[in-house]
């Protein structure tokens, strides 16, 4: 274990040198704060709770930047420590390739995460240093955002490492992510939609949509974020969770199961690959 903290730090000393954790920490806060303030605006005249308009904001927001930016922090993870010689030096140590997987996948986790909490964190604050009326159930929804976008973030940092254990130079790893990307976020969604719209309004069984859901992450998180309460109200995905029988346990197990499903793949990959 101590082999693994040790890679998690050099993870995130990179990161602060890289200036990544500035980065990241600074576009997601800024993209928050403006769709806090802009998005929230109409609320008064609607009679909606300021934070749960800023919860839809940012949980589209994160669907869409999220998963870039791990798959951005880890498509070269490996394949490219390899390129730079920096592995064979690595492993020359006394570390096993699962801790070096480990290792890297806690220290880019730790980076999304102070990104995200810090990030997201900034405009739940200036919304209520604004004197907004937020009750208690929007501060725990929003909490629960919080958690679950890094849970989609790691299961893209677990992607992008498989990316990068079975890629041979950074460039082909860097286009495969890109690929990655644009399937998970935009192609499988307009697929699924127009296979509803193919349905000639005929509803679809209630497993085949649900299992059709759990295929792509970004849709189990959209729908534990955006499937019940106001949420579900203002997003519009209240009508596809009321058809579903996808509760949180199963999209919570759903996401862990993305990221251990790939993390495990990317180790057994490493593990037999040649330096």
């Amino acid at each position: 274990m101590k082999n693994v903290i040790i890679i998690a730090s050099k993870e995130i000393r990179e990161g602060l040198r890289n200036r990544w954790v500035l980065a990241t920490t600074l576009l997601l806060g800024a993209l928050a704060l403006t769709l806090s303030f802009l998005g929230s605006a109409p609320t008064g005249n609607v009679g909606t709770d300021q934070l749960d308009v800023v919860i839809v904001s940012l949980s589209s927001l994160t669907i869409f930047l999220v998963p870039l930016i791990a798959l951005l922090l880890s498509h070269d993870a490996i394949v490219g420590e390899m390129e730079r010689g920096t592995m064979l030096l690595l492993l020359s140590y006394p570390v096993g390739r699962n801790q070096v997987i480990l290792g890297k996948f806690l220290g880019h986790i730790a980076i999304l995460s102070f990104a995200t909490l810090l990030g997201y964190g900034a405009a739940a604050v200036a919304l209520a240093a604004t004197g907004a009326k937020i009750d208690a159930s929007s501060w725990s929804a929003f909490a629960a955002m919080q958690t679950s976008s890094i849970l989609l973030g790691g299961v893209f940092v677990a992607i992008g490492y498989l990316v990068s254990a079975l890629a041979g130079e950074r460039s082909t790893a860097g286009g495969i992510a890109i690929g990655v990307w644009l399937f998970f976020v935009l192609i499988y969604d307009m697929a699924l939609l127009g296979t509803l719209v193919a349905a000639d309004g005929h509803a679809l069984p209630t497993g085949l949509l649900d299992a059709l859901l759990l295929i792509n992450p970004t849709d189990a998180y959209r729908l534990l974020n955006l499937g019940s309460g106001s949420a579900g109200a203002l997003s519009g995905m209240g009508g596809v969770a009321e058809h579903s029988m996808l509760g949180t346990k199963t999209l919570l197990t759903a996401l862990a199961l993305w990221t251990a499903g790939p993390l495990a793949l990317a180790a057994v990959t490493f593990s037999r690959r040649e330096l």
